[in-house]
Parts: C-alpha cells; structure tokens; sequence
C-alpha cells in the first residue's frame, strides 16, 4: 500500500483497505467517544468480544512499548517492568504518540501499529486476552469500535512486523 512506504500516518481507511488486502474481515460498530474503557463500557452495548485497554509507555531507557489487555484488568506500573523485561515505566507524551503511532490521546489502539513503520513499539499482549475468540480495538479512533478475531489479529501483527511478548497480566 502507499501510505506504507510514505511518512504520512494511516487513516482508518487505509487501515480497513489494509485488513481486507490480508483477507482480514472485521466489523466495525460507531458509538459516542470513549476516552476512558468507564466511559467505553457505557457505549459498548451489544458488541460482542473482548473490551480492550491500550497502554503507550515508555520506559526510563527510551523504549517504546503499547500494552494490551482486557479493560477490566488492572495493571500495576510498578510491576510491569519486571514481568516484561523494561525499565521503570511512565505513559509516553501525546506529542510521541501522535508522531509514533499516528493517534490521538483516548484513541490508543493496536491498529495503530500500522503507523510504527520503524518498530520503535515493543507489544505486550494479555495471554488471556489472546486465547479468547473476539478482541475489540479503536479503529485509529474512538468514536467506534472494531472487532476482529484473535487469530487474525495476530495476522495484522504479523503484518505490521511486530511480534508481540505474551503475558499473563
């Protein structure tokens, strides 16, 4: 695809476009904006799958990482590092994630790896998420939700050229 080689990020668009040309069927449902996975469940209704938080950290040495997880799970800060192998953590600027990931802040979502042409994101995936048959990710907005199955998400993972570091959050 162009935007693929060129420096401009993905639009949602352009991320649908690319889904379909990996033989990926998703469905994408529009609801009022979620910033927050409270205010998601109060949108989220009857789609069904799992509800998903985004992470962007960055850790004391520079890394980049996007960690996934169910919405419902708590992740502790503190003790990520070590389950992960990183650094001490802290949530990456809006400003880096608008020139990394291509997003703004409240729109945090995996389909944003399609913008981290240099592989400057490491992923963390929820295992149990991942064993689970329906996931549920901002499609590079949050205005709307879209659901995709777990093995073609990998797909897209895949794809992107990230391989993804799955733990039991």
């Amino acid at each position: 695809m162009v935007f693929m080689s060129e420096r401009k990020m993905a639009t949602e668009e352009d991320l649908m476009a690319f889904l379909a040309e990996l033989g990926i069927e998703t469905t994408t449902t529009n609801h009022p904006p979620a910033f927050t996975v409270e205010q998601g469940n109060a949108v989220w209704g009857d789609i069904p799958g799992v509800h998903c938080k985004n992470l962007f950290l960055k850790d004391a040495k520079g890394k980049l990482w996007l960690v996934v997880a169910p919405g419902e799970r708590r992740i502790d800060l503190k003790a990520l590092p070590k389950q992960i192998g990183s650094a001490r953590l802290s949530f990456g600027s809006a400003d880096l994630l608008r020139e990394v990931l291509g997003v703004e802040p409240g729109s945090v979502t995996p389909f944003a790896l399609i913008n981290d042409r240099e592989g400057r994101v490491s992923v963390v995936l929820d295992g149990w998420m991942m064993r689970q048959d329906l996931l549920n990710y901002h499609p590079l907005r949050n205005d709307a939700t879209t659901t995709i199955a777990a093995e073609d998400f990998r797909k897209f993972l895949r794809a992107t050229g990230h391989v993804p570091e799955i733990v039991e959050l």
